[in-house]
Formats: C-alpha cells, structure tokens, sequence
C-alpha cells in the first residue's frame, strides 16, 4: 500500500475511533436516546453507530455497569465481539425490547395548554432560540423574565429581560407577583412576571416562557396543563464547546455549569417534547409547530 493510502487510512481510523468515543459520550450524558442509536445502526451497518461493539453500547449507558452489561450480553443471547450493526433479527428485537424497558420512550402528556416552556442545560441556546420566535413569529407571546443579574451587553431592559435589584424581587414574590422564580447557579435569581402571560394567555395566545429547569417544574406545579419542551444540544462535546466558547465565565462558573449541565440533561424525561438545537431556526420552527394544536378549534 502506497504511504499517502496508509496515511490516509489511519486518519480515517483515528477519525472513527473519536467519533465513535463522542458517540458514547452521548449516550452517557443522555444526549441522545439509546433506541435512536439502535435505529441508526440498523438503518446504516457502516455508520458510527453501526460500527459500536455492543459492550461499548451498554457500558456507555446510564447506570449500566460491567456486571449488568455482562448479565444482559448472557440473557439476551449476544456475543461480546457483535457490532450494533451485526446483530441478528432475533437479537436487534430482544435488544430493543430492553432498552425500553429500561429507558422507556417518552409519551406526551394529554390536555397540554397554550402555556409552553423552554428549558433545557445551560448553554443549550435557549435564549438564541427563543429570540428567533420573538423575531419571526410574532403570534407568539414570548415572556420577559425578572433577573437580578446584570445586563449582558447588547440586552435591554424590559425587552430581554426586566432588570432589578434583590429588593424589588423581593416584592414581587412577597405580592404573588411571579408564575416561578428561581435562584440559578448559587448566584442570580430569575422569575416570570405573572400579569403579562396571563392577560396573552386571555386573548387566546400562545405564551413563550423560556426558563431553567427548577422555573420549569415550578410552572408545571403551578399550571399542570403547561406543555413543556426540553432543548438538547446536538451532542455533548458541543454543549461544552458552546459553554467555554461563550468566554463570559471563569473556569469555576464553566466546571459549576457543566455539573449542572449533567443533572439538568437526566432529567429531559419529566418535559412533553424534546428539541435537537443543532440549527438556531430549525430548532424554533420545531418548537413553533408545537403550537399548531393549540389553534384548532376545540383545542
């Protein structure tokens, strides 16, 4: 073989090997569901997924330890050497089967309302996502969140968010005045303005919250019928290339947000529908259809 073939070879290798650790990465940190890796590795055999020894598959696993992979290899019948994308009929069937019931697939829960919350991990892009609803689709109500933290540059006041100091949120929880609020990373507190999103909310409007996640369980105790979105990031090593990227916290506050980027991210399973923000305009126009239900007639 020609040195530039061999080369050229091994650059292709070492580029599988990573792609294939980022791929397990995900599936650790819950970026991506382990049935839709199963789907990709049958629908491509050659693909990154298809290409994932199975013991690397369920090791990569939340909770998944080298005993339980051991015991589930014995019971479902698999050989440790099989590939994701070399498992027979049989197999694939069993295999999903277990997955399921393990990390069961999320339903949608009925009776959603035109209330909708963004959540998501920190650096998700939240607030990129919902600033292109505010831009583009104006029918919906977007709420402007009360913070004590200061504005970042660019942010105005009563258009990004409504600007105070601790006395005056102070008050306005003390005059139920907040749907949620919300201490975030140790450090600034956040809530939503109630008297806006209820007056949207009767003129027959979609409302936009776009919150963390303790302000997103606080709007699903305080209103069941909220329909509640979760955003992921296209993997993980984006999520943590967006966090250092942003160059607007120290390294403690990026190791602080990245622990809390982890709990937040376990958690997707209690939210109505999940969003892939891999692309700004696609992202909302995903979290824009969701709202086609709410203007049925009868809905």
């Amino acid at each position: 073989m020609p040195e530039v073939d061999r080369s050229a070879a091994a650059r292709r290798a070492v580029e599988r090997r990573r792609a294939r650790a980022s791929l397990k990465r995900d599936l650790a940190m819950r970026v991506v569901a382990p049935q839709e890796v199963l789907r990709r590795a049958l629908d491509d055999a050659a693909s990154v997924a298809g290409s994932l020894r199975i013991t690397d598959f369920l090791i990569a696993l939340p909770a998944i330890g080298a005993g339980k992979r051991d015991q589930v290899l014995r019971d479902l019948h698999i050989a440790p050497v099989k590939r994701l994308g070399g498992l027979g009929v049989r197999q694939v069937a069993d295999l999903g089967n277990w997955l399921d019931s393990r990390f069961p697939v999320h339903v949608p829960r009925a009776g959603r309302s035109r209330l909708l919350v963004l959540a998501g991990p920190t650096a998700v892009g939240k607030g990129t996502v919902a600033a292109h609803i505010r831009a583009h689709h104006p029918q919906i109500h977007l709420s402007v969140s009360a913070t004590t933290r200061s504005p970042r540059p660019g942010e105005v006041d009563g258009v990004h968010y409504f600007f105070v100091d601790d006395a005056e949120f102070d008050r306005l929880i003390a005059q139920g005045e907040l749907l949620e609020h919300a201490t975030v990373h140790n450090r600034y507190r956040y809530g939503t303005p109630r008297g806006p999103v209820d007056a949207a909310l009767a003129e027959g409007r979609t409302v936009l919250l776009e919150i963390d996640l303790q302000g997103a369980r606080q709007v699903r105790a305080a209103e069941p019928s909220a329909t509640l979105v979760f955003l992921l990031p296209p993997s993980w090593d984006e999520l943590v290339n967006r966090l250092v990227g942003r160059g607007t916290e120290d390294a403690e506050e990026r190791a602080r947000r990245l622990r809390t980027a982890k709990a937040e991210l376990a958690a997707q399973n209690e939210f109505d529908y999940l969003v892939v923000n891999e692309d700004v305009a696609t992202a909302a126009q995903e979290v824009v259809d969701l709202t086609a239900a709410f203007a049925r007639p009868g809905s």
